[in-house]
C-alpha cells in the first residue's frame, strides 16, 4: 500500500513534518509494510517556508538563511528566509517577521502592528541578489495594508503637516501623501509571487479588517476604523499607481499584504497550497497512491478559499486517489469538504478534551488516529 502523507502545520501545535512523521508512525502500527511517502505542505501561512526547506534536495537545494528585523511591534527578532542560488530566487514567510505567534495574547493590537520586518527580509533578499521572490502571506499579527513593508523598501507614507506617519493600519486614516520617490530601484525588475491562503478583498464585510481582525485583537469599532484606514490607503495608492487593486481576490490575505504585494510590488497572487504542492512534485507523487492523508489545525468553510487541506484533496481526486482530512477542530461549513474531493474527515479527539491538553497531545492524536483509520481500511479491503 501506498500513502501519501501531505499535512499542514496544525497551528501552536506541530509542525507539518513532525505532523507527517506522527501519521507515519500511527500507520507503521498496522501496516509496518506500506509504503510512505512524507509530503508536508503549507498554504502560505505560517510554516509554509519550513515544509519547502524540509523538502529541498541537492537537485533543489534551498539554503535557510537569517536576518535580524523588526517584529509587529518594533522589538528585534531573528527571521529565517530561504534562498535558492540557482534561479537567484527568495522565498520570505509573512510570518517570520510579523506572525500572531511572535505576540502574547494580551500584545495582540491590530492598530499598531506592523510589517516592517517584512520588508528588512526584502531588503535582505535584494542584496543577496534576488531576481524573483516568493513571499508567503498568512498568519499575520497585521492589519496595516502592508504599509510598514512598504516603509521598509523606502516609500514614505506622510500627514497632512509633511510628517511620517507612525506605524501600524490605524495611522493610515491620517494618510495625506504617499512619496514613492525613495523606493528601491531593484524593485522594478524583482518578478514577485505572492502564496496567498485566502480569497478575500481588501475592504468590506468579506474584507481583510471584518474576517481576520478580531483574531489580531480588534473589536467591533477598531473593525470598522480600520477598514476606514485601509480603504484610504488603496484609494490614495490607486492615484499614485493608476489602478485600484483593493477588489482583487486575495488582497485581503494578511492584513492586507496581498493588497500591497499586487498594487506596489506587481506581484502575481496564487493559492498558496498550489504554488506549494507545484514546487514539491504533488500531482507526480499521487501518481500510484492509494491513499492521501492531509490535514491542519481546523476545518471549516473557509478552508474551501484556499488552506490545504482543501488544495491537496482537489489533486488527489484529479488522481483518483481517496483522501482523507484530520482536523484538530471542525467549525461552520466543513461537510462542504465532501464536494471538493474529501473523502472523509476525523476530528482528532475521541473526547472532550480542554485546548491546552489537546495541543501538547497533537502528534500522539495524530498517530492513534491514522492507526484506526489503517484497522479501518484493512477490514474494509479484506477479501
Amino acid at each position: 500500500m501506498r500513502i501519501l502523507l501531505a499535512p499542514d502545520s496544525y497551528k501552536e501545535a506541530l509542525p507539518a513534518l513532525e505532523a507527517a512523521e506522527a501519521m507515519a508512525s500511527g500507520i507503521r502500527r498496522v501496516l509496518p509494510e506500506a509504503e510512505l511517502d512524507l509530503c508536508p505542505l503549507g498554504d502560505g501561512g505560517e510554516g509554509t517556508l519550513a515544509a519547502l526547506l524540509a523538502a529541498a534536495s541537492e537537485a533543489d537545494p534551498i539554503e535557510a538563511r537569517s536576518a535580524q528585523v523588526r517584529d509587529p511591534l518594533g522589538r528585534e527578532v531573528t527571521a529565517q528566509w530561504g534562498w535558492q542560488a540557482d534561479s537567484r530566487t527568495a522565498i520570505v514567510e509573512l510570518a517570520e517577521a510579523s506572525g500572531l505567534h511572535l505576540l502574547s495574547p494580551d500584545e495582540r493590537d491590530a492598530r499598531i502592528a506592523s510589517t516592517y520586518g517584512v520588508g528588512q527580509l526584502v531588503l535582505a533578499a535584494l542584496e543577496a541578489g534576488a531576481e524573483r521572490l516568493i513571499v508567503t502571506l498568512g498568519g499575520s499579527a497585521t492589519n496595516d495594508g502592508g504599509s510598514g513593508m512598504l516603509r521598509a523598501l523606502g516609500l514614505r507614507l506622510l500627514d497632512e503637516a509633511g510628517d511620517e506617519l507612525p506605524d501600524g493600519g490605524a495611522a493610515l486614516a491620517r494618510l495625506a501623501r504617499l512619496d514613492a520617490s525613495g523606493l528601491d530601484p531593484r524593485l522594478a525588475t524583482l518578478k514577485v509571487s505572492a502564496a496567498v491562503d485566502v480569497d478575500n478583498p481588501l475592504c468590506g464585510p468579506r474584507g481583510a479588517t471584518a474576517v481576520f481582525g478580531p483574531q489580531k485583537g480588534a473589536d467591533e469599532a477598531v473593525v470598522e476604523e480600520l477598514d476606514v484606514a485601509l480603504g484610504r490607503f488603496a484609494r490614495m495608492s490607486a492615484e499614485v499607481l493608476g489602478e485600484d487593486h483593493q477588489q482583487l481576490p486575495g488582497t485581503g490575505a494578511a492584513g492586507g499584504m496581498g493588497y500591497a504585494v499586487a498594487a506596489w510590488l506587481t506581484g502575481e497572487l496564487r493559492p498558496g497550497i498550489e504554488l506549494v504542492m507545484e514546487r514539491l512534485n504533488v500531482a507526480q507523487r499521487l501518481e500510484g497512491c492509494d491513499l492521501l492523508i492531509t490535514g491542519e489545525g481546523g476545518l471549516d468553510g473557509q478552508s474551501l478559499g484556499g488552506k490545504t487541506p482543501i488544495g491537496a484533496a482537489r489533486a488527489a481526486r484529479a488522481a483518483g486517489v481517496p483522501a482523507i482530512v484530520l482536523a484538530g477542530r471542525l467549525a461552520d461549513g466543513w461537510q462542504a469538504a465532501h464536494d471538493e474531493g474529501v473523502s472523509a474527515v476525523f476530528t482528532l479527539c475521541d473526547a472532550a478534551m480542554p485546548l491546552e491538553q489537546a495541543l501538547t497531545r497533537t502528534a500522539e492524536l495524530l498517530a492513534d488516529r491514522c492507526e484506526a483509520i489503517m484497522r479501518l481500511w484493512q477490514v474494509a479491503h479484506s477479501d
